[in-house]
């Protein structure tokens, strides 16, 4: 009973950090420390920074990169604000040890001010939902690259397999005539056999005349 229960918390645990949701944090833009929403993804970075920046592509915002941030200028999202304002993204890895951890950092700013500083509770609020809801977006961009990366294993193995294919046919090709080489290797040894006793037999006649003469 006990190990089971201990099963059923580790399930909760992992669960529950499987689906972290986003909070307020901070982090270093143009050397000043600016208050951020947070939120993790049990992915890599590359992986995460790729399906946001395809996520914002798709809501029609155009990027810039700027020291390893993701930079969009009066830009609106309207799940966040339908006012216009500029947003500035930064995944990283979460740590040395985590590869597949990735830490994302949100920053809201309208002329200069760092929005989420004010502690506007709506603005926050949306800006964390809109966060929460990304999970959906980079675990399917996520599947799609696993996708593309099976297929193209499947692509080399089926490839491989052809090219064992094309070995065998030449080496079936190469046994055949082999084969026939054999066969006429045969022949011409039986047909040299034949040739020695007619010039044995020559050569017999020979000797036998030879004795006579002599």
């Amino acid at each position: 009973m006990r190990k089971i229960m201990t099963n059923i918390i580790f399930l909760l645990l992992l669960a529950f950090t499987g689906n972290s949701q986003s909070y307020e944090g901070s982090i270093d833009f143009q050397k000043k420390d600016e208050k951020a929403i947070l939120i993790e993804f049990p992915y890599p970075s590359s992986i995460v920074e790729d399906a946001v920046a395809d996520k914002m592509e798709k809501l029609g915002c155009r990027k810039k990169e700027s020291k390893g941030f993701l930079v969009y200028k009066n830009t609106v999202v309207r799940d966040i604000s339908t006012e216009p304002a500029d947003f500035a993204i930064k995944v990283e890895r979460k740590s040395r040890k985590e590869n597949d951890q990735s830490m994302l950092y949100f920053i809201v700013s309208r002329n200069d001010e760092n929005v989420i500083a004010r502690n506007d509770a709506l603005l926050n609020s949306n800006v964390k939902t809109f966060l929460n809801r990304l999970r959906d977006d980079v675990e399917a961009y996520n599947l799609e690259v696993q996708i593309k990366d099976q297929e193209a294993i499947v692509s080399k193995a089926e490839k491989k397999l052809r090219e064992m294919n094309e070995d065998q046919q030449s080496m079936e090709k190469k046994i055949r005539k082999l084969e026939e080489d054999l066969k006429e290797n045969t022949n011409n040894q039986y047909d040299q056999k034949k040739e020695i006793e007619k010039q044995k037999q020559v050569l017999e006649v020979m000797k036998t005349r030879r004795k006579s003469i002599y």
